[in-house]
């Protein structure tokens, strides 16, 4: 069997690369990291599955269309399709998920599940994507190649989040201190711009969040704001 892995995160591509070596002798695997690949690599190796944890990118319909695509998102289908899912999450005081595993369709996170496991949302980001990262690749894609599952339309209310942007990880002054935590640590991942505090002509940025008995402490770094381009 051929397998293509599609993935950009540093945590997922050691992940992909220890898949790789474990099914050296039963399955090719091949990893993407370049979306601009996708395309001509997927025509290339001609592959039965293709898996997209954690990929930033649209799959284009010939794709889809034509090859068995996996990707898994960081909610309980269909509550919270749409971008941003951690930090949505987290924000809106949730602490445990799902990650699900669908087949990818035209409608963005509206296809049917493979499987669903249970994620726990402790933590920063980077960890808890590590963590999803670990239950991806060493229960979810083995139990799809195993077991070859027949994945069952979405069942429930449509809930779709929006993608957040980066000024919506400013730090205000009436926030409580779990709240000031929350937005921090879902924040303090490879790839991500951090929580912060407007200081005058400075920012605030932090990282390295704790809180306990009532007092939170954290890494910051005073970045120099760039002077707007008008």
């Amino acid at each position: 069997m051929k397998i293509l892995i599609c993935t950009i995160k540093s945590w997922n591509l050691v992940q992909a690369q220890k898949l790789k070596e474990y099914y050296g002798k039963t399955h090719e695997v091949f990893i993407i990291s370049d979306p601009g690949l996708l395309l001509p690599e997927t025509a290339n190796i001609n592959p039965d599955y293709i898996f997209f944890p954690h990929w930033s990118y649209m799959i284009p319909s010939q794709i889809h269309a034509k090859y068995k695509c996996v990707v898994f998102h960081m909610t309980d289908l269909p509550f919270g399709r749409g971008g941003s899912p951690l930090q949505n999450l987290i924000a809106r005081g949730i602490y445990q998920t799902k990650i699900s595993a669908i087949r990818v369709v035209d409608q963005l996170d509206a296809g049917p599940v493979f499987m669903k496991e249970d994620l726990k949302l402790d933590g920063p980001a980077e960890e808890i994507f590590k963590r999803a990262a670990d239950i991806i690749f060493t229960k979810m894609i083995p139990f799809i190649l195993e077991e070859n599952p027949e994945p069952l339309e979405q069942q429930g209310q449509v809930v779709t989040f929006r993608r957040r942007k980066p000024e919506e990880g400013e730090i205000t002054q009436d926030m409580p201190l779990y709240q000031i935590y929350d937005y921090i640590r879902m924040l303090d991942a490879e790839g991500y711009p951090p929580a912060y505090i407007s200081f005058g002509k400075y920012q605030l940025e932090f990282s390295g969040a704790s809180y306990q008995d009532g007092k939170l402490t954290a890494a910051v770094e005073f970045v120099e704001k760039k002077e707007e381009v008008h």
